[in-house]
């Protein structure tokens, strides 16, 4: 088949059916836009489990005055506190580093991280506990510390920053999952449009295709102009998302929020360009069968 007579028929194509075309577009850079969020988010979440996961920490609290652990007859002995040391440095090299932290220096800190707000007053330096702060090798070593600590005189309590991070995960998670159930709603929105406007494209010229199948066409070449016409809808939808993520990269990712917000490591450049061809791929992949199967019924011959 010429180029050029499919190239005619893209023409006259879109030209009839410009407004149902126009609809399809919006509705393939929608859907394509809101999938490659839900992959963005994907990404997202797990470049952050990366980092984040990488500082995780054990916190090993010890005995206060007012403890009531089983463990604990009193505030932590120096004895105590020397024996707990051991324990940790003796599990090397699951453990890779320990920091020891005291009342005033939790005190300290605890003042900077709330400072300005009201219930710095009502906190005594006392109040807050002793404290070992243990690096693991792999935070999925946390039972080795627990095991070897947890009945351990002095130790009021082992808490695991890695369960406190996987709830927030859990979110993040359930946030991605809804993301991506809107998406797909819309992708099959997109089917759904992208049938009708095929069917109507075919209703309007069955005088050619009739005149074109009594001449001896083929039913790929009768079928080929609609299918382009998709494609072409399709890929100018994707290019639409994929202009929508890299402006959300570059002026709310980059400009906006990476800037003001540290301690969390967004994603890169070579992170987002690598969902492109995903939007391209499944908005002509989508177009191409639901405009195939809609030819296959409405131009039998």
């Amino acid at each position: 088949m010429r180029v050029s007579f499919i190239a005619r028929e893209l023409r006259t194509g879109l030209r009839r059916n410009f407004t149902m075309t126009l609809a399809l577009v919006i509705s393939v850079a929608v859907s394509l836009a809101l999938f490659g969020s839900a992959l963005l988010m994907k990404s997202q979440v797990e470049r952050m489990k990366g980092y984040w996961y990488d500082k995780v920490q054990v916190s090993i609290y010890l005995c206060g005055e007012n403890s009531t652990a089983l463990t604990c007859t009193g505030k932590v002995s120096p004895r105590q506190r020397t024996d707990i040391k051991a324990t940790l440095d003796g599990l090397r090299p699951t453990v890779q580093s320990v920091y020891y932290e005291s009342s005033a220096q939790a005190f300290a800190r605890f003042k900077v991280q709330f400072k300005g707000s009201p219930i710095v007053s009502s906190v005594s330096e006392g109040a807050l506990p002793e404290s070992y702060r243990v690096k693991l090798d792999d935070p999925a070593n946390f039972e080795v510390i627990s095991a070897a600590l947890a009945a351990k005189p002095g130790v009021e309590s082992i808490v695991d920053q890695r369960k406190l991070l996987q709830k927030f995960f859990q979110i993040l998670k359930g946030l991605q999952s809804f993301a991506l159930s809107v998406a797909i709603a819309m992708l099959l929105v997109t089917v759904l449009l992208v049938m009708n406007t095929v069917r109507i494209a075919a209703f309007a010229r069955r005088r050619e295709t009739t005149i074109m199948r009594s001449v001896g066409a083929s039913n790929m070449s009768i079928r080929l102009p609609f299918i382009v016409e998709a494609i072409f809808a399709a890929t100018m939808g994707a290019a639409l998302a994929s202009g929508m993520l890299l402006a959300v990269k570059r002026y709310v990712i980059d400009q906006r929020l990476a800037p003001n917000i540290s301690y969390i490591p967004f994603v890169t450049w070579q992170e987002v360009l690598a969902i492109l061809p995903w939007l391209f791929g499944a908005g002509v992949g989508i177009t191409v069968l639901a405009s195939s199967f809609t030819l296959r019924r409405y131009l039998r011959g």
